[in-house]
C-alpha cells in the first residue's frame, strides 16, 4: 500500500490575464460562500421591525392571487427605515371570520400596507372570531397613540358603535376612530381588478347582455346600504354596464334574484363581484349563485393597501371631535 503524502496539496496558479479561465475555489473559499448563502436565506425571513416572519406569511396562500403575495422571500429587501416616535399606531380592525383564509389574506394585507410605508407601527385586531381581538390589540398599546382603521366598507353597526365603544373602553390609548373603507375609488379599482381576473372582457364595456352584480354582506342600517348603492354606481361608471347591488343577509335582492331580475332584462352575460374584504361564509355563497367564476374578494389588492393608508392619514388631519364625526358620516 502506499502511505498517504503528508505534503499540503498544491494551488493551481491563477490563469494569465486575458486567458478566460477561472480559478479554482479552495476548501475555506467554499465554505464561506455556502455560509453566506445561508445568511442570506435566514435574513430574508427577518421583518423589518427586527422580528422573524411567521412561515403562514413567508409563503403565498393558495387562496391570494400572485398579484397579493408578498416578495419571495430570497429577494433583497430594502432598508428598514426607523419608526418615527411621533407617528401614531395604525391598527386594522377586520371583522373576523372562522374560514381559515381570512386571517391569510388579512395579514397579507398589513404586510403590503408595511411596505408602502416602512417604519409606521401597523397592527391587527378582530371584532370577533379571531384573534388577535380588538380589546387585546389595545392593551398593548397602553400609553400609546393609534388610529383604528376598520377594515369594513360601509357605515354599519360595527363602524357605529362597536369601534367607538372598543376606543372608549380602552381610556389608556390615544386613540382616533378613521372613516370605513367605503365608498371610495380605490375600492373600485380593486373591484375591477378582482374582475378582470375572474374572467371580465374591458370589451364588454357598452354590452347590451353584460351587467354586474355587486355582492355584498348586507346591513339593516340604511347608511350600509347607501354606500353599497353609491359604490355599485361608481362601479357601473367604469365598466359601462349596469351594477345591481345585492346581498348574503339582512337587506334584499339576494344575489340569486339579482341575477335572474337581470336576465328577465336580457343580461345573460353576469358576472359577480365579490364585496368582501376576505374569504368568508358569505363570500362562498356570493360565489356559489355566480353563473360563471366570481371574483375573488378584495383581499389583498395593492389598492386596498393604498386604500388603508389614505384613511389612516384623513383621520389624522382631522384634528377636532366634529371633523371627525363628519368624516364618518360623508366619507
Amino acid at each position: 500500500m502506499t502511505e498517504p503524502s503528508t505534503q499540503q496539496p498544491r494551488q493551481s496558479p491563477p490563469p494569465p490575464a486575458g486567458s478566460g479561465g477561472t480559478v479554482p475555489l479552495d476548501s475555506t473559499a467554499q465554505l464561506l460562500t455556502r455560509i453566506t448563502a445561508q445568511l442570506g436565506t435566514q435574513l430574508s425571513l427577518v421583518s423589518r421591525n427586527g422580528t422573524r416572519r411567521p412561515m403562514h406569511r413567508t409563503r403565498p396562500s393558495e387562496a391570494l392571487r400572485p398579484s397579493d403575495t408578498l416578495r419571495p422571500s430570497a429577494a433583497p429587501r430594502p432598508p428598514a427605515a426607523p419608526r418615527s416616535p411621533d407617528a401614531p399606531t395604525l391598527l386594522v380592525v377586520a371583522h373576523g371570520s372562522r374560514d381559515p383564509q381570512a386571517l391569510r389574506t388579512v395579514l397579507a394585507l398589513l404586510d403590503r400596507v408595511r411596505d408602502l410605508r416602512p417604519g409606521l407601527d401597523v397592527r391587527l385586531g378582530h371584532i370577533e372570531l379571531n384573534r388577535p381581538l380588538l380589546p387585546d390589540t389595545l392593551d398593548g398599546l397602553r400609553g400609546a397613540d393609534a388610529v383604528l382603521v376598520p377594515l369594513l366598507l360601509g357605515r354599519g353597526h360595527h363602524v357605529k358603535h362597536d369601534l367607538p365603544a372598543a376606543a372608549a373602553a380602552a381610556p389608556a390609548v390615544r386613540t382616533r376612530v378613521a372613516a370605513p373603507l367605503g365608498p371610495h375609488p380605490l375600492l373600485v379599482e380593486a373591484l375591477y381588478g378582482r374582475l378582470v381576473e375572474a374572467g371580465w372582457d374591458p370589451a364588454d364595456q357598452g354590452s347590451r347582455s353584460a351587467a354586474v352584480v355587486l355582492a355584498a354582506a348586507g346591513s339593516r342600517d340604511p347608511d350600509s346600504a347607501q354606500d353599497t348603492r353609491r359604490t355599485a354606481r361608481m362601479l357601473a361608471e367604469r365598466l359601462g354596464v349596469p351594477v345591481v347591488p345585492a346581498y348574503a343577509s339582512a337587506a334584499t335582492p339576494t344575489v340569486p334574484a339579482a341575477l335572474r331580475a337581470l336576465a328577465a332584462r336580457g343580461r345573460h352575460r353576469t358576472f359577480v363581484a365579490s364585496y368582501f374584504t376576505a374569504p368568508g361564509r358569505f363570500a362562498s355563497a356570493a360565489a356559489g349563485a355566480a353563473p360563471r367564476t366570481a371574483a375573488l374578494p378584495l383581499g389583498a389588492h395593492p389598492a386596498m393597501a393604498r386604500l388603508l393608508l389614505h384613511r389612516y392619514d384623513q383621520a389624522l388631519s382631522a384634528t377636532a371631535p366634529s371633523e371627525m364625526v363628519s368624516l364618518l358620516a360623508s366619507a
